[in-house]
């Protein structure tokens, strides 16, 4: 069997940054076994598998090296450019069981519009000990979501001397664990941690930014925000909150095309 391989830099309008991903469209499922083991052998934060639907929908599945995820932003760039490119079309509407539908749009400057639910965090009664203890600067409050706690921060500089201990963090599972200030530059920055679903840092997190965006939109009194992951790779992502949703907006560029021998 040979499988087209995609390998896409997400977030991003320059090779080597951003966060990458790779895309495996399908035209019928493979095994859980044989798609875990490909996100494994791929090696990078998440790979996409599509596969077209009867109405023109696109389901869409994550697989990180350790696990399948369930919702995944720059996976989903980098399937929308791939399908856009691949079919010559400006929108793509993508199902996903954990998230529902996602609708992504191709801008007329290249860059891509994700229109996710919004997944606005809530402050938590209880700091869990390992949260504390695994972060090297102690954070101003601390909220969660469905995917991760969130360690609010005084000022973008404590987020880039920001040390962990992955060990500690991992024990948070399910959750993760994002790091988040404003500063004078950017609206939002941010770095993500996740030891026990996929590594220790990610390099640009999409869906984080459905509770970031809604987060610091309410502390800014402002519904359009500039946000920066401050990774090593780093990161570029404009945010729209409305009422229900929030939309993501970036850019991705093509690193390789491929094909798989299995």
């Amino acid at each position: 069997m040979k499988l087209t391989i995609h390998q896409i830099d997400a977030f991003t309008s320059s090779l080597f940054k951003g966060n990458y991903a790779a895309v495996i469209p399908l035209e019928s499922w493979l095994s859980d076994e044989l798609m875990l083991n490909i996100g494994a052998e791929n090696n990078v934060s998440e790979t996409a598998f599509t596969c077209l639907q009867a109405d023109g929908s696109y389901a869409i599945r994550w697989f990180s090296p350790l696990m399948e995820i369930d919702f995944c932003g720059h996976a989903t760039l980098a399937a929308a450019y791939v399908l856009c490119e691949e079919h010559n079309v400006s929108q793509v509407r993508f199902i996903a069981d954990a998230v529902g539908e996602l609708i992504v749009n191709k801008n007329s400057d290249g860059s891509f519009a994700m229109t996710f639910p919004k997944q606005a965090p809530s402050e938590v009664n209880e700091v869990p000990k390992a949260l504390i203890n695994g972060l090297s600067i102690q954070p101003v409050k601390v909220l969660k979501n469905r995917q991760a706690y969130f360690a609010i921060y005084e000022n973008a500089q404590q987020i880039h001397e920001l040390t962990t201990d992955s060990a500690l963090l991992k024990t948070l599972y399910p959750l993760d664990v994002v790091a988040t200030a404003s500063s004078a530059e950017y609206d939002i920055v941010s770095r993500y941690f996740w030891p026990a679903s996929g590594g220790e840092e990610d390099f640009v997190t999409g869906s984080i930014h459905t509770g970031l965006a809604p987060y610091w939109a309410q502390q800014l009194g402002k519904n359009n925000l500039n946000a920066y992951q401050a990774s090593s790779r780093g990161g570029f992502i404009q945010c729209e909150v409305g009422d229900t949703t929030v939309t993501l907006i970036g850019h991705a560029v093509r690193y390789l095309k491929g094909t798989i021998y299995i």
